[in-house]
């Protein structure tokens, strides 16, 4: 098949893109895989709202004088089967005016087309979302689709007149393009995709996720199906709205896109545009900036290349039993369970609690660094809703884990190696040290605020020296990890070696400085705290400030 570029606002690109709320959620990731990716050429934002809808976190459930709107806390995605997920986020985002601060500072290719999709719980709150997105996009999307959202989405877009009246009220105030986003959860998509023409939308997109359909182990318990599951759902869906509206009208479908046969049958089927979700499970940015440009091949040569981009996961959840809890007085507590598991330095697994385990009945998981592998260890900090209940967990009883997920670190025979950690950041760096002590010199410099917060310490002894920054006093030296820095012994044996900074992003900011003075940017690694969701690089949740995501290209990150 001849695949060709197609103009958009005086802009010729290559006709892919991204569902909404799918991998570039965070416009410095767009920017970070446009820039690669010439292939890549339209990005669709995430869905945003004029005012921010947050996660529920335990203080805002108890006081939220603001009256701001709650999305989904962890578990906001399950895998089905090979290929099809369930997802429920509920429209959590920014805000209009952060994501306005964030697009115009992430210097996204100029040459690309920018499709901004906005909702809102009434007509005129998708306008005024419109009005302080629109000089930033060349596509407005209409978020008519949502199946798990209360009082927006599919609400707005399963009845004609109030499709009509929305895609109406914001031509209004737009000259750009509008793009009404289609539910396939209604028997007259035909008659719903005439309205929004009729009311000034010059671009549909189908489908959204189908459903939604139940499941114990979201947090929301239900979510939207996607991925390979709704193929011929999203292929009948197109071609129903192209013989609605004509040919005049440009489509973006999507639903099940894996290979250059799938893009061929919805060009077939009436699409201009596709957009590409699920595939991107699992796949580094390597990947995705190789994957489409191999899909153009395919397309052009009948083959099938771009299968080497694609990913296999495992999100199936296995239940493990407690064998030890170490440090079981305070409220960092170290399990070690009755399994062992393969996986490597620096990877990470998710935890799981059912909802008639957790505090506010609702099913959880957490990520956590591999402690040790074998057997399975964790180091849990009670810091919120599921680390609470977690820490009730007693010896002899179960919970639930996936994983592990993110990439394993390593460094060359005979290197001098440090490890830095604040607070539970000590969790993260049992398993380099175990691992790395056969062939490399250690040296662990950790930091806490007192020493019932420094577990383990007899055992990373047995791997090299350590030493010991407390708040309190309690422990070693007052004081903090960064002051640990300047004692001459650790400078003279951190020169030219590698470090594995594990911890808060103070800690880790406040470090670099001094590990840049010994040693080459190369050699530093951290792992920060950042908001990790889904695990397998589909919600963007844990993008760093260089646009990467750091579940599948981390958690240890190289600074350069």
């Amino acid at each position: 098949m001849k695949i060709q570029k197609i103009r958009i606002g005086g802009k010729s690109i290559w006709p892919f893109t991204n569902g909404s709320g799918i991998l570039t959620t965070d416009a410095y990731c767009a920017a970070n895989l446009m820039s690669r990716c010439e292939h890549y050429g339209m990005w669709t934002s995430k869905a945003t709202s004029l005012r921010e809808v947050v996660m529920p976190t335990r203080e805002l459930m108890r006081s939220n004088p603001l009256g701001l709107e709650f999305g989904c806390r962890e578990t906001i995605l399950v895998q089905e089967s090979d290929g099809t997920f369930l997802n429920a986020v509920k429209l959590i985002n920014e805000g209009a005016e952060k994501t306005r601060v964030k697009i115009q500072g992430a210097n996204i290719p100029r040459d690309r087309v920018i499709c901004i999709q906005v909702f809102g719980n009434s007509i005129p709150e998708f306008a005024e979302a419109t009005e302080a997105l629109e000089d930033l996009c060349d596509i407005i999307q209409l978020n008519g689709s949502c199946p798990h959202a209360e009082k927006t989405g599919m609400v707005f877009g399963q009845d004609p007149k109030i499709v009509y009246d929305l895609v109406k009220k914001v031509r209004e105030v737009t000259k750009k393009d509008i793009d009404f986003k289609l539910t396939p959860n209604t028997p007259n998509i035909e008659e719903i995709a005439r309205a929004a023409v009729e009311g000034g939308a010059t671009w549909l997109s189908g489908i959204n996720t189908t459903g939604p359909f139940e499941s114990p182990y979201l947090y929301n318990g239900r979510g939207g199906r996607s991925g390979r599951a709704i193929k011929e759902i999203g292929l009948q869906k197109v071609r129903e709205i192209r013989q609605a509206v004509g040919n005049h009208i440009r489509i973006t479908g999507m639903g099940g896109i894996e290979t250059a046969r799938d893009v061929e049958e919805y060009f077939s089927a009436g699409a201009d545009v596709v957009g590409f979700g699920s595939v991107f499970a699992g796949m580094s940015d390597d990947d995705v900036v190789n994957f489409l440009p191999a899909i153009a091949y395919d397309l052009e040569n009948g083959t099938d290349s771009a299968s080497s981009y694609r990913r296999k996961v495992n999100m199936s959840y296995k239940r493990v039993r407690i064998e030890k809890i170490l440090n079981s007085c305070c409220d960092f507590k170290v399990f070690r369970t009755n399994v062992s598991i393969d996986a490597k330095p620096g990877q990470f697994v998710y935890a799981f609690l059912l909802g008639d385990m957790m505090l506010n009945g609702k099913p959880g998981e957490k990520p956590f660094s591999v402690m040790d592998n074998d057997p399975l260890t964790l180091g849990v900090l009670e810091r919120g809703y599921f680390t609470e209940r977690f820490n009730l967990l007693r010896e002899g009883e179960s919970f639930l884990y996936r994983g592990p997920y993110g990439q394993g670190v390593d460094v060359p025979n005979g290197s001098n190696v440090v490890l830095a950690a604040g607070g539970c950041g000590i969790a993260g760096l049992f398993l380099l040290a175990k691992k790395l002590s056969s062939r490399a010199k250690l040296s662990s410099l950790f930091g806490a605020k007192d020493k019932e917060h420094l577990p383990y310490l007899g055992e990373f002894r047995r791997y090299g020296d350590v030493k010991i920054a407390t708040e309190d006093g309690s422990l070693g030296k007052r004081g903090l990890v960064v002051d640990l820095f300047n004692e001459s012994f650790v400078r003279e044996f951190s020169r030219g070696a590698y470090f594995f900074n594990c911890g808060p992003r103070k800690m880790v900011e406040a470090v670099l400085p001094l590990e840049l003075e010994v040693t080459g940017p190369e050699r530093i690694y951290s792992s920060v705290d950042y908001m990790t969701r889904c695990g397998v690089g589909i919600c963007g949740s844990c993008v760093d400030s260089k646009g990467r995501r750091t579940c599948v290209e981390g958690p240890f990150m190289r600074i350069e």
